[in-house]
């Protein structure tokens, strides 16, 4: 058995049967042995952000690793965008990255790189295989490392005279490691803060907002009062009616600051204090008030699940959970588009157990609203800020959880960073509805500066902020990567294309001139 057998058995033995992956000639003795591995599922993307996107998405549904398999340091470095957001929404991944055999690196070829210099800032966990005997343990280390809390990115990097050697062997998963639960009395002092009467909050992340966890935080809310919030950056959100409600923290500064300046006490369930994205000439970046009381009940990595149901013991409340009362869905819209017409479409129209992916920041604000007592499903959203995850997010999601539908909402600028996913989606079949708002512009940047105090943006300026001249064809694009797509000018075509989309046992695309 070469390495790279002992190392495809090793990982499929780990529980990791999904390869996502865009590979080179130092990784072809790893494709040989995916090859003879038919345990191992693999998707392939036609750019290296798609695949690190997909990873994510997959994680995030599957609460397990998938891996990818990336040509050396400029592949690597190409997915690193999409590996930043995974980073920050603390989901388990394993990446196997080529590199030339160690006696060929002298020769400094022209793909010779830093690969470890360039997983260093994305990686948790990083090492390179040294010999085919110890590549089987290298991947279960990788294995431990992804899967331990809060979930993280472990990257593996493998030789191609490592791949290639024989002597590997098939190594053995351990245990995996249990997240550590709070001391008792971080537990007793939230209760006490809880019992005050004083306005509080629950800022919660990761398993807190799905789940058990999310039902458990429901019952401390019926017996508190408290309200429950998710950062505004999202990695997974149980939602709708009969669920939970939980309250996403707002992007924009002053809203932020409207929304939570009525409390006096705000704890931390592995979430961070929420601020601002960006920092703004004479401006505070902390969404709180000065008085806000900041506690943390669980930091990040520890047992957030546990925390809130020992949270539940000492508070003694043992409630029906409180949840989204079953409130009337919007109606199915008419007329000419307009953006809250857009999000009562999707409010109306959205199926049960649907998983929604949404890089819409500026044309679907009004989504969450909207789609509030629609029937439940998952809300995944751009944790690190790095645009281009929707659509791979989306492919991941669906490879994880074939039997759900996933409505993908991104902008048009955003969508042609990684606009290669919707060939993925085609080539495997994925039930994904895609919705592209064109208004054919950066338009969250002509707020920013505005908003940065230095007017309104001149000519050259919207020349960089403007993605017209020529008009991105939507439609022609989905086409060329296999996937039907259609152009609606009313809410009525909208609607209907919704329906169609929902209905498809494969990709759809519908463009949304704005």
């Amino acid at each position: 058995m070469n390495g790279a057998e002992s190392l495809i058995r090793t990982l499929v033995a780990g529980g990791v049967g999904i390869c996502f992956t865009n590979p080179g000639t130092s990784e072809i003795h790893l494709v040989a042995a995916l090859d003879r591995m038919p345990a191992m599922r693999c998707v392939l993307g036609l750019f290296e952000g798609v695949v690190t996107g997909a990873a994510d998405g997959y994680a995030r549904m599957a609460e397990k690793p998938a891996c990818t398999l990336l040509h050396l340091g400029p592949g690597l470095g190409n997915g690193l965008a999409n590996l930043h957001n995974a980073s920050r929404a603390h989901v388990p991944i394993v990446n196997l990255v080529g590199q030339h055999a160690t006696y060929h690196l002298r020769h400094d070829t022209p793909l010779t790189s830093d690969i470890e210099a360039i997983a260093r800032p994305c990686s948790k966990w990083l090492r390179t295989s040294a010999s085919p005997s110890e590549v089987g343990r290298d991947a279960v280390a990788a294995i431990v490392a992804a899967r331990t809390a809060p979930g993280q990115i472990a990257t593996l990097i493998v030789p191609a005279d490592v791949a290639w050697s024989e002597g590997g062997t098939v190594a053995a998963l351990p245990g995996l490691p249990k997240p550590p639960s709070p001391a008792t009395a971080t537990i007793e002092h939230a209760a006490a803060m809880l019992r005050s009467g004083v306005r509080t909050a629950l800022l919660m992340t990761g398993n807190a907002l799905y789940g058990t966890g999310l039902a458990t935080a429901g019952r401390i809310a019926a017996a508190t009062s408290a309200k429950l919030l998710a950062p505004y950056p999202v990695t997974r959100l149980e939602r709708g009616s009969g669920v939970v409600p939980v309250e996403r923290v707002q992007y924009v500064l002053e809203q932020a600051v409207e929304q939570l300046k009525e409390f006096r006490q705000l704890i931390l369930v592995g979430a961070q204090a929420p601020v601002a994205y960006f920092a703004y000439p004479g401006k505070d970046s902390a969404f709180t008030s000065p008085e806000c009381d900041i506690y943390t009940l669980a930091n990040a990595g520890e047992d957030y699940v546990g925390a809130l149901e020992a949270l539940e013991a000492l508070l003694s409340s043992h409630r029906t959970p409180l949840v989204q009362e079953n409130a009337e869905r919007p109606r199915v819209p008419s007329g000419e588009i307009t953006l809250a017409g857009l999000s009562a479409a999707v409010g109306a129209l959205l199926p049960e157990n649907a998983i929604v992916v949404d890089e819409s920041m500026t044309s679907g604000r009004g989504m969450m609203a909207a789609t509030r007592g629609a029937p439940p499903h998952d809300w995944l959203g751009n944790t690190g800020g790095s645009i281009g995850i929707a659509l791979p997010l989306a492919v991941g999601a669906a490879v994880a959880c074939p039997e759900r539908r996933v409505l993908c909402l991104s902008a048009d600028g955003s969508g042609m960073y990684t606009l290669q996913a919707l060939w993925t989606m085609a080539r495997e079949g994925l039930k994904v509805t895609t919705v592209i708002f064109a208004n054919r512009a950066y338009a969250v940047l002509k707020r920013e500066f505005s908003y940065l105090g230095v007017g309104d943006p001149g000519r050259r300026a919207l020349e960089m902020f403007e993605i017209g001249r020529p008009d991105l064809d939507w439609v022609l694009l989905a086409k060329g990567m296999g996937v039907p797509g259609t152009r609606v000018d009313s809410l009525d075509g909208f609607a209907k294309a919704l329906r169609e989309g929902f209905a498809s046992e494969g990709p759809t695309l519908i463009e949304v001139p704005l």
